[in-house]
């Protein structure tokens, strides 16, 4: 699969970009019975967002990889036995419980720091209430806690929303779920398994078993790469690189060193290319330069421009097809119908795999029909058209 070049491997761009789906659980047939948490071990991090269009980001990203997952079934493994908990990742991310030790670099550093955004008089008096409240009626919402909101815009939080962010950032409190997009709060040691509920290993210790993680999740990853995984920083990556395992790679065009798994290199990447709309969240485009660099693909989430301003719509969804990214589709839903609001394809070879695409996620999220609005080009436009009145087993090109 690679070449030898003097003491160092070398990669083509597509040997690269193979191993990266791969590692990302897109190229080969789905581990059906891991299931959503065997894809969370897998990623190691799955991002949340409150934008909601045919489903949750967190949602969206187990459909892409495992097909038409019940969608309160994906919540279920997410949140149910303890198996997971939301901290700060490269985002606001639901995490393998298993990872709770990494991140205690993070919590010493937000405690070390004395706050994140609001500064409270009596941080002490309002912590302790927090406290007292989750040991006696937890797992709580911040509304059941006693109100998140002084009344006034979303940032002004209320002394109880504040304490209870803060326990949260240093490790106290974790959260156990969502419920109605709400955190839901408990203190860390009664959800967190006792044999992971300690932060005695040291900051090296913890980026070193992130670094490692991030580049078995990409695959072969550049030092910028792997420090945007976990939004780290470039010399935590630097310092702890030589012992994470991963092996130097020199990659056809990416113009910089990089490092691989070396699981993934030994054995070459084969399979079936699943053919999906991605969501502009998912770990695969997360990082808009690494997707430029290996999918010669520009990706931008466009929900907070001005709707003047947008070129691909308000949450365009990557198309993943043959492993490229072909194309993009800004989607929504009135009533029965999935609605392609707008189009833009890489060529009549994007024209089959964006109309399954669609079907499938218009039978995911319960549509039973499907909608072209504008296209970039209005012959591929009716391209599209055409092939989706073949209906969900029409070809997939």
């Amino acid at each position: 699969m690679c070449r030898m070049n003097s003491a160092e491997i070398s990669l083509s761009a597509d040997e690269a970009r193979r191993l990266a789906l791969r590692a990302q659980g897109l190229l080969g047939a789905p581990d059906r019975r891991a299931g959503v948490r065997g894809m969370l071990r897998q990623l190691g991090a799955v991002q949340l967002d409150t934008i909601s269009v045919l489903a949750r980001s967190h949602e969206l990203v187990p459909y892409a990889r495992l097909g038409a997952v019940g969608r309160q079934a994906v919540e279920s493994a997410y949140w149910s036995d303890g198996h997971s908990f939301e901290y700060w990742s490269h985002a606001a991310c639901i995490l393998p419980v298993e990872e709770w030790p990494h991140f205690a670099f993070r919590r010493r550093e937000r405690r070390a720091r004395g706050h994140r955004w609001h500064v409270l008089e009596d941080k002490d008096r309002a912590c302790a209430l927090v406290r007292d409240r989750l040991k006696a009626d937890g797992p709580l919402t911040t509304t059941e806690l006693g109100g998140g909101k002084n009344g006034g815009e979303w940032f002004d939080w209320s002394e109880t929303k504040i304490a209870v962010e803060w326990l949260l950032d240093t490790g106290e409190v974790v959260c156990t779920e969502r419920r109605g997009w709400k955190r839901v709060y408990d203190l860390a040691e009664r959800a967190i398994p006792d044999d992971l509920l300690h932060d005695d290993i040291d900051d090296h210790e913890c980026v070193r078993r992130l670094v490692a993680q991030a580049g078995a999740a990409m695959g072969v990853a550049t030092r910028a790469d792997l420090a945007d995984y976990h939004r780290l920083k470039g010399e935590q990556v630097e310092a702890v690189l030589p012992g994470t395992g991963l092996v130097p790679v020199s990659v056809e065009g990416w113009g910089k060193p990089a490092w691989a798994d070396p699981a993934a290199l030994a054995s070459a990447p084969r399979g079936r290319h699943r053919t999906t709309l991605l969501s502009p969240f998912d770990s695969l485009v997360w990082d808009r330069p690494r997707t430029q660099r290996m999918f010669d693909f520009t990706h931008r989430l466009e929900a907070y421009v001005p709707k003047p301003k947008r070129i691909h719509g308000y949450f365009a969804m990557p198309l993943l097809a043959g492993g490229k990214l072909l194309g993009r589709v800004d989607p929504g839903r009135e009533n029965s119908a999935l609605v392609a609001r707008q189009v833009s394809l890489a060529g009549r070879k994007a024209v089959a795999p964006m109309a399954k695409a669609l079907w499938e996620a218009a039978s995911w999220v319960g549509c039973d029909e499907v909608r072209v609005g504008r296209c970039d080009d209005a012959e591929l436009r009716e391209a599209l058209v055409k092939a989706l009145t073949e209906g969900p087993s029409g070809p997939a090109g």
